[in-house]
């Protein structure tokens, strides 16, 4: 009988990536002078409570994306690959790249699932190879404009799990033979469905977690 193929499923903030692309992303639209400061202070305080455990990441996710409201998806999508080049790739994790290098090596097929959009990610999964992107998806009205909401669910939790799985249907995807690396409490949906997980500088939670069942822990170098 043959077998399914064996996936690595890589998520990307704080995993693939040393930081918060949330972070850079404000940081970036503010010098670009397309967040106002009071945006800018709200996701702040929220990230005080996130970082505290005391609002979910998909909380924090759906905050982050009402600085898209009213705006044009085609006009991110243009400036994607600038932002990859200045702030992402400079913050990619030395020793996750070799991951990713050593699966392709291996012939594994390589999925970026986060959170994060689309439009950021994609440059990011052609740049490095990766097979396929799993991601949020951002909502667009009938005036063509954004809507400061997400088409369907963030992929974060259970939806990520979710997402994952139905990836590994049509992909013909071992999960019982695949690897899985994530940094958060809310990626154990998907460490948990394969059989090969490990966790990359993780939080507390998810740290206890993976001493517990004995899963490596990774650093970024």
């Amino acid at each position: 009988m043959l077998m399914g193929r064996i996936a690595a499923f890589f998520d990307f903030d704080q995993t693939l990536l040393t930081t918060s692309s949330g972070r850079l992303g404000m940081r970036y639209m503010w010098e670009h002078r397309a967040v106002t400061l009071s945006f800018i202070l709200k996701v702040v305080a929220a990230n005080l409570l996130y970082q505290r455990h005391l609002i979910t990441e998909e909380t924090m996710s759906r905050l982050l994306i009402r600085v898209y409201r009213n705006k044009t998806l085609a006009d991110f999508e243009a400036g994607a690959p600038d932002f990859y080049r200045q702030c992402l790739r400079p913050n990619l994790a030395p020793a996750l790249l070799t991951r990713v290098r050593d699966h392709q090596n291996q012939g594994h097929v390589l999925v970026l699932i986060s959170g994060s959009v689309r439009y950021m990610l994609q440059p990011v999964a052609d740049d490095l190879g990766f097979d396929h992107l799993v991601s949020t998806d951002l909502e667009v009205g009938p005036d063509g404009r954004l809507t400061g909401r997400t088409a369907g669910p963030v992929c974060v939790d259970r939806h990520k799990g979710r997402m994952a799985k139905e990836l590994a249907i049509k992909e013909n995807l071992d999960l019982e033979r695949s690897f899985a690396y994530g940094n958060h409490q809310s990626d154990l949906p998907l460490l948990e469905m394969v059989g090969r997980p490990a966790v990359v500088e993780p939080t507390e939670p998810l740290k206890k977690v993976a001493e517990r069942l004995g899963w490596p822990i990774l650093a970024f170098r």
